[in-house]
């Protein structure tokens, strides 16, 4: 459809949209979803609600409320408009989850700027990468993060501190940005080579938070979030920031989302919504905690392990909310919860998302065949000036890369990473199967699958396994793990070899590089 006549003064995210044809349909079935022409998210994610009720919280007990979080953000969004952006300028922030990061977030989109949240753990050339990307006209910083800026030469910058001393009591400010303006980009993970900003309209933000949010996640204006995502990271700033302040909740930010910090905070502050992975959830069982105030947990990021749901759902009683979502799409497409939720699958398309599992030639494979999986909806893959696009997109859906089968019922089952199917001696081996075996093994801490190079079979299993502490990786012990995995599963998916390792290769936001252990099984040979 056409796009509504832009509010940005600097049109470079516009002009480097994808070609119209190259897009995926964009479909709004629910009545949330028609939003007006001229839309500004920040406006209506802070601008509605109670200006005295709590809106952020830390653990070393900082505390702001909605109406001071808005003063902030229209303080730092006259900063930005005093030095001279403009809307449509990039404006980068780099620091971990902590309020005046969420300050600056609202403070771009509010002067019409594009927001492009950083992963703290981020170093030079990965951010001089980003800068080469987006362009990047100012960036907003934590002091305590600044040198790795200066080191990839992206200026000018401000840091927070200097933030922090501008006059409270600024004006308001609320450019009239379209609906279908840029407000953010996303970086993808880069697991597969060199990064991709996705490109997301300020509908998009609040679309997440109509679809996912309302109809599966269902929060009220009485929850505390929390959680470990980073708000670079698009699983985070759904589950902090828009979908608590799209009902008027409150957020404890933890600036370090590790099992040892979650767990205190959750003793003490009593959350009630936590977005975390499955390996914190699996993490928490084993130390044990207070886990009474919570009621909704929220499990993406990578596979979750029935294993692991069990585990949670035995200790605490609740039901983790697995779900499948993509940078590319914002946030999560297709979930369940409560009494629809099947242990093991991930779920069905949330309203608003239709979903199928396509062949390679892009037909619908019946119900119970692996294909890959395709979605549409309100959001869609647009990455800014990057040939990819091509891939992504395909036959009207965006293709996420990953091998499902759906069943009868209409629930949605992981199978593997397109690219982590092993395909060995004419057999499919999905190695997040195979890494499930795994993890079932007693002195199985982490561990990846991948498939190494092989003469005879094409393709072999290699696993690589992180011992539990005090457990020695022998050639013993990795016969017995063999011998384990063949007693769970078919014997021929078993990982022909085990390498001990102290951990697994991870992105900024988590994810296993399971090809860095591709290229480390192929030189093993």
């Amino acid at each position: 459809m056409p796009l509504a006549p832009s509010a940005h003064v600097d049109t470079f995210t516009r002009d480097n949209l994808p070609p119209a044809d190259l897009w995926p349909p964009l479909t709004f079935t629910l009545p949330e979803l028609a939003y007006p022409q001229r839309l500004n998210c920040a406006v209506e994610l802070l601008d509605r609600a109670d200006p005295g009720r709590p809106c952020l919280l830390t653990p070393d007990g900082e505390r702001w409320t909605y109406g001071e979080l808005r003063d902030r953000a229209n303080r730092i969004a006259h900063h930005l408009t005093d030095i001279g952006l403009v809307p449509g300028n990039r404006v980068l922030l780099r620091a971990p989850n902590n309020p005046w990061l969420v300050a600056c977030w609202f403070g771009v989109l509010r002067m019409g700027g594009v927001a492009v949240t950083t992963m703290p753990l981020l170093r030079a050339t990965e951010l001089q990468t980003i800068h080469e990307i987006a362009r990047i006209n100012h960036s907003l910083v934590d002091d305590r993060f600044v040198e790795d800026l200066r080191g990839a030469g992206i200026g000018p910058y401000t840091t927070f501190d200097a933030l922090r001393g501008l006059p409270a009591g600024a004006a308001d400010v609320a450019v009239g940005t379209s609906a279908d303006d840029v407000a953010l980009l996303a970086f993808t993970s880069g697991t597969t080579g060199r990064p991709k900003a996705t490109m997301h309209f300020h509908r998009d933000v609040l679309a997440i938070a109509d679809t996912f949010s309302a109809h599966v996640l269902k929060p009220t204006s009485e929850d505390l979030f929390t959680g470990s995502p980073p708000l670079g990271f698009t699983f985070g700033l759904g589950g902090l920031v828009v979908f608590p302040m799209r009902v008027g909740a409150a957020t404890l930010l933890l600036e370090k989302g590790t099992p040892d910090v979650m767990l205190p905070a959750l003793a003490e502050h009593r959350p009630t919504v936590l977005f975390t992975a499955p390996t914190a959830y699996r993490a928490m069982v084993g130390l044990g905690g207070d886990f009474s105030s919570l009621r909704r947990c929220v499990s993406a990021g990578e596979p979750l392990p029935r294993s692991t749901w069990d585990a949670w759902h035995g200790a605490t009683g609740i039901k983790i909310i697995d779900g499948i979502g993509s940078t590319e799409l914002l946030h999560i497409f297709i979930s369940a919860a409560d009494e629809e939720i099947r242990p093991g699958a991930t779920g069905k398309p949330i309203p608003g998302y239709e979903a199928a599992v396509l062949s390679d030639t892009g037909e619908p494979v019946p119900d119970g065949q692996i294909g890959r999986l395709a979605v549409r909806g309100p959001t869609g893959c647009r990455y800014l000036a990057d040939d990819r696009q091509k891939a992504y997109v395909q036959h009207g859906w965006n293709l996420t890369g990953d091998t499902y089968l759906r069943d009868t019922d209409g629930y949605f089952w992981y199978q593997a990473r397109s690219d982590d199917m092993i395909i060995s001696a004419g057999f499919n081996i999905a190695g997040p199967e195979v890494e499930m075996a795994l993890l079932r093994h007693p002195d199985v801490l982490e561990c990846a699958v991948v498939g190494a190079p092989d003469p005879e079979r094409t393709m072999a299993v290699r696993g690589y396994v992180v011992l539990k502490p005090g457990i020695d990786g022998t050639p013993d012990k990795a016969e017995e793990m063999r011998t384990f995995v063949r007693s769970e599963i078919a014997p021929y998916k078993a990982p022909r070899m085990i390498e001990f390792v102290d951990a697994l290769p991870r992105t900024s936001t988590g994810k296993v590089q399971r090809y860095v252990l591709r290229e480390r099984a192929a030189g093993s040979r």
